[in-house]
């Protein structure tokens, strides 16, 4: 009796998330680590957020957040923490890697299978890119930032293949968490236990390790 292949993973890494106290400084900073330029993306005005983007590779890319000046304060808390005073702090003093998303092709299935509550299903709009994406009411990163938002994109493009080639590439990703086998299992699930390692630690941290033109580069 042949061997049952292994069910195909739900999702997979899609971007990295760096928050930062303006878009310029995250530029600047990311700039400045890797020796590449990341690209002014746009604004998401349900979430008073706007971006820059850097290519990581054919279907991957660094994202940087900030709140956009020039946009009105949603109704509700901003997605990934970015209302948090406490994680304000910490991106005024300095730009820094605070979450990631993971694409899926069927975002409703993927997030049932989450045992970890991932949020509500939103969609949402940036220029001529469609998503859905799962958000929690309260604008929380699932897992401290360690487990992924879900995202879906509702159009054949995918933001990395208009961006230019930067040089840049992920080389690993890695968390602590003082409690990782809750967070372990949902990865899991979702088939996404290979794309970040999840150890124990006293602090819910998470890292990154970039091939850049300066050399290797921890986020």
């Amino acid at each position: 009796m042949p061997a049952r292949s292994p069910a195909a993973p739900l999702a997979a890494l899609d971007h990295l998330v760096v928050a930062a106290a303006s878009l310029a400084d995250g530029i600047d900073w990311v700039a400045a680590m890797t020796g590449a330029v990341p690209v002014p993306g746009g604004r998401h005005v349900a979430m008073g957020t706007h971006n820059a983007l850097l290519r990581l590779s054919e279907a991957t890319y660094l994202e940087i957040i900030a709140i956009d000046p020039e946009g009105a304060k949603p109704a509700r808390r901003r997605w990934f923490d970015l209302d948090d005073i406490a994680l304000q702090a910490e991106f005024t003093e300095q730009p820094r890697l605070i979450h990631w998303v993971a694409r899926t092709d069927d975002i409703e299935a993927a997030s049932a299978a989450c045992p970890l509550p991932l949020g509500k299903i939103h969609a949402l709009q940036r220029g001529d890119y469609r998503w859905r994406i799962t958000i929690p009411d309260d604008g929380s990163r699932p897992g401290r930032g360690l487990l992924p938002t879900l995202i879906q994109w509702d159009v054949p493009e995918h933001p990395a293949d208009a961006l230019p080639a930067s040089g840049v590439t992920l080389a690993q990703l890695a968390a602590s968490h003082p409690d990782p086998a809750p967070v372990r299992r949902s990865l899991a699930r979702l088939g996404l236990q290979e794309a970040i390692a999840v150890t124990f630690d006293r602090e819910a941290r998470l890292a990154a390790m970039l091939r850049t033109p300066r050399g290797m580069v921890a986020l």
